[in-house]
C-alpha cells in the first residue's frame, strides 16, 4: 500500500477539521435556541403570546364535576354526609384509594406521618386534630378537589366518586382513634379482651 501524498493529506485533515469544526457549531446552536415560556410575546401566534386557547370542540380530560366552580365546592364544604350511601364497599373503596393517594403523605393511621414526611417533605396536619374531627365531611371532598396548602388537587387523578369514600374512610379513620366500649355491639363485646 503506498502512502497518502502531502497534498491528500492536508485535503483530508482539512475535511476532518471542517466536520469537526461543523458539529461544534451545531451543538452551540442547540443551547441558544428561542424557546417560549406560557405568556409571554410571541410573534408567531396571532394572538401573540404563547399560551393558546384551546382548539373548537375540544373535550377535558376528567370528569365535568371536576371543574366545579369555586360557589359550589364552598358549599359542598360545609355538607356534613356524603351524597353516596354508607356501604362497606363504600368503606373498602375509601380505604384501598386512601392507601394509594393519601397514605404516602398522612399515613396509614391518618396522623399525618407518612413515608414521604419521614424522608423530608413537610408534615400534613393529623386527621385526629380536634378541628379536623368537626370539620364537615365535605370539607375533605373539598380540599381534595381544590388543594390546600402544599397539597395540590387531586380532582384529575381521583373520581369524585372516589373522592368522597376517601372522605367518608377519613371518617372511619377518626372514629377508630376515639372508639369506646359503647361503640362495640352488645354480642361483640364479650369476644374483647382486656390487656
Amino acid at each position: 500500500m503506498k502512502p497518502l501524498s502531502p497534498i491528500l493529506r492536508f485535503g483530508l485533515l482539512l475535511l476532518l477539521a471542517g466536520v469537526t469544526l461543523g458539529l461544534q457549531g451545531g451543538c452551540r446552536n442547540m443551547k441558544k435556541q428561542a424557546n417560549f415560556r406560557p405568556m409571554t410575546p410571541n410573534p408567531h401566534f396571532r394572538e401573540g403570546t404563547t399560551a393558546r386557547h384551546a382548539p373548537p370542540n375540544t373535550v377535558a380530560h376528567g370528569s365535568v364535576q371536576a371543574q366545579l366552580t369555586s360557589a359550589a365546592l364552598d358549599q359542598i364544604d360545609g355538607q356534613t354526609a356524603a351524597p353516596l350511601p354508607l356501604s362497606r364497599e363504600l368503606l373498602e373503596r375509601g380505604q384501598s384509594r386512601f392507601q394509594i393517594y393519601c397514605a404516602v403523605c398522612h399515613g396509614p393511621d391518618g396522623y399525618g406521618k407518612g413515608i414521604v414526611v419521614r424522608r423530608g417533605f413537610p408534615a400534613p396536619p393529623s386527621f385526629h386534630d380536634e378541628r379536623l374531627v368537626q370539620a364537615p365531611i365535605g370539607h375533605f371532598y373539598t380540599v381534595m378537589t381544590r388543594g390546600y396548602g402544599v397539597m395540590y388537587s387531586y380532582a384529575d387523578r381521583v373520581a369524585e366518586n372516589d373522592r368522597w369514600a376517601i372522605a367518608a374512610y377519613i371518617r372511619v379513620l377518626q372514629r377508630s382513634q376515639r372508639a369506646t366500649l359503647a361503640d362495640v355491639p352488645t354480642e361483640q363485646r364479650g369476644k374483647l379482651t382486656s390487656p
